[in-house]
């Protein structure tokens, strides 16, 4: 009698490793959040606010009209990054806590507000340290034990985190008086929050 093919424990994740439903809708809700309270609340600023120039830690400032919409997004991409990072059980631990990272500066961003005029170093730190974190995540967003997805390769890895770092470095020039600094930080913030989404389907579909 022909026995069956017995599962290959490298290729089929346990129970406790498969991406549940609910990392991968949290996942899915970053982006949007994200991408949606910029977009909520450049429409009640004033005319004289400029999206392609002024970032949107302004919104969130205490001279930003209905600053609670982009601080609320804030709040809940750091919750949704937190649930993310706790659902990716198949990432390596590297990835997960540097996920958590950029969660925890979201929310550090939202209680740290900019003042009417300049910055303070609460913020600068958060905002740092959360670009740092979404820039890099890539990099270390491969599963505990071979073998990887294709987009979860160490080509395919570097190639993404690669790009995620010439973002980063467009937004770091844009800093130091460029004219479209708040276009870049919302290509930044709405490209780097989608690919835990895309980490999180890949696995979930990939057996």
């Amino acid at each position: 009698m022909i026995q069956p093919a017995r599962p290959d424990p490298a290729r089929t994740p346990s129970r406790n490793d498969r991406v549940r439903q609910w990392t991968v809708i949290s996942a899915g809700l970053s982006p949007v959040l994200a991408t949606g309270g910029w977009l909520v609340a450049d429409a009640v600023q004033p005319a004289s606010y400029s999206p392609v120039g002024t970032t949107i830690s302004v919104m969130a400032g205490d001279g930003g009209t209905d600053r609670w919409i982009m601080t609320a997004a804030l709040f809940l991409v750091g919750a949704c990054q937190f649930v993310t990072a706790a659902g990716l059980a198949d990432v390596r631990v590297s990835a997960r806590i540097l996920l958590a990272v950029a969660g925890l500066s979201s929310i550090g961003i939202a209680v740290s507000p900019e003042p009417v005029r300049g910055s303070t170093p609460q913020h600068l730190a958060w905002t740092s340290l959360g670009a740092v974190a979404l820039a890099v995540w890539p990099a270390f967003a491969a599963r505990r034990a071979p073998p990887q997805p294709l987009i979860l390769t160490s080509y395919a890895r570097a190639l993404v985190t690669a790009v995620f770092i010439a973002l980063l470095g467009w937004l770091v020039i844009e800093t130091q008086g460029g004219s479209d600094l708040g276009a870049a930080e919302r290509l930044f913030l709405s490209t780097e929050t989608c690919w835990p989404f895309v980490v999180a389907v890949t696995l979930r579909r990939w057996r």
